[in-house]
């Protein structure tokens, strides 16, 4: 008889402290299951513990983009096959409880019966390099809006005489001159501590828009290694490129087609017919911010960009509206963006491989 051993699937339910993994056989028989420590060493003692079962086939991983990413690293520099895995459905829940062993065994169910088959994103080159700094940029920009709208509050409110100084003044203005203002010494007086609250409001503001010039300069020099041909297209700055760049991951070969870009973006039609009616309906589904960003150059182009005012105008005589006419422009920009962003990203320096070496 032939010794054949059965390769083995794996389902990782992550948390920020410990990650909860279980092992299932070809046919779908529970193996085991057992928590291990968010640290290298666990991710090796995870890994070990899945191969005394059998040969990894795959492993399916609940959140790769934020608990599950250091494990995901990890796996794929041993060469271990991914899956990304959605959340349980509340269906299935609700039949069967909920704990970190059910949401593992659900991971690896969902590997098995073929329902999870997203590729996760590597997250080592330079689109994430691009990701955390505009995740900071984004904070910073929120901050300095929380910022102002404090600043403006507390002037409208101010004690007189202060109030009249600093109401009338614009926004730019306004934080000069309430950045400028002396500290003051006598704190216990009302006038005094609005003056100090309203001086560190507006220094607090310049300090974020140093901030975020300073990271407008990183992405820029950033974007210009990762995509130059993408900044040259009318109607894409650096804040939609980096968006589509982050939608698309530092793995573009994991969308196979413009197609399926189009339906990651949440741009492509959705099939509604039913009966006698044939009808499409909006996708209101994938990545909207990436939605967002292809908006965004549709609406610069329906302003300035020749072809697009000509197609607009074409568009108009058939009874189509701006709304219409703008979600045709968005499926047509990701099918003109899609083959330059898979370029873009195939030519990218090798990221490190430090930890195949852990």
């Amino acid at each position: 008889m032939t010794n054949h051993q059965y390769e083995v699937i794996g389902g990782v339910d992550t948390h920020a402290d410990t990650h909860t993994a279980v092992v299932i056989d070809e046919v779908g028989r529970m193996l085991g299951h057992r928590q291990f420590p968010t640290t290298v060493a666990g991710y090796r003692a995870l890994l070990a513990w899945m191969s005394d079962h059998g040969p990894v086939r795959s492993v399916g991983i609940e959140g790769t983009g934020s608990y599950g990413v250091g494990l995901a690293r990890y796996l794929r520099a041993q060469g271990v096959h991914l899956l990304e895995v959605d959340r349980p459905n509340r269906k299935m829940r609700r039949q069967r409880g909920k704990s970190d062993p059910i949401d593992a065994e659900a991971a690896a169910r969902a590997v098995l019966a073929g329902t999870a088959s997203t590729t996760p994103k590597n997250r080592d080159g330079q689109v994430e390099a691009i990701r955390v700094i505009r995740v900071a940029r984004t904070s910073a920009v929120k901050s300095r809006t929380a910022a102002i709208n404090a600043l403006v509050g507390m002037v409208r409110t101010a004690p007189e005489p202060l109030r009249t100084h600093l109401l009338d003044l614009r926004n730019s203005e306004l934080i000069i001159t309430a950045a400028a203002l002396r500290p003051a010494m006598d704190i216990a007086d009302p006038i005094a501590a609005t003056k100090t609250a309203i001086r560190r409001l507006a220094r607090r503001v310049i300090d974020l828009d140093r901030e975020i010039r300073a990271a407008d300069v990183d992405l820029q020099v950033l974007l210009k290694q990762a995509a130059p041909q993408l900044l040259e297209l009318p109607g894409v700055g650096p804040e939609v490129a980096a968006q589509l760049l982050i939608t698309a991951g530092d793995n573009p070969e994991r969308i196979r087609d413009e197609r399926a870009f189009a339906a990651l973006c949440g741009v492509s039609p959705i099939p509604a017919s039913s009966g006698r009616t044939d009808r499409h309906r909006l996708n209101r589904g994938g990545d909207r911010m990436a939605n967002r960003a292809l908006y965004i150059v549709a609406v610069n182009r329906m302003r300035c960009h020749p072809e697009t005012l000509t197609y607009v105008e074409r568009r108009r005589k058939q009874g189509l509206s701006n709304k219409d006419i703008s979600r045709c422009l968005k499926r047509y920009i990701a099918r003109q963006l899609y083959p330059l962003i898979l370029e873009s990203l195939r030519i990218r320096p090798p990221s490190s491989t430090a930890l195949a070496e852990l």
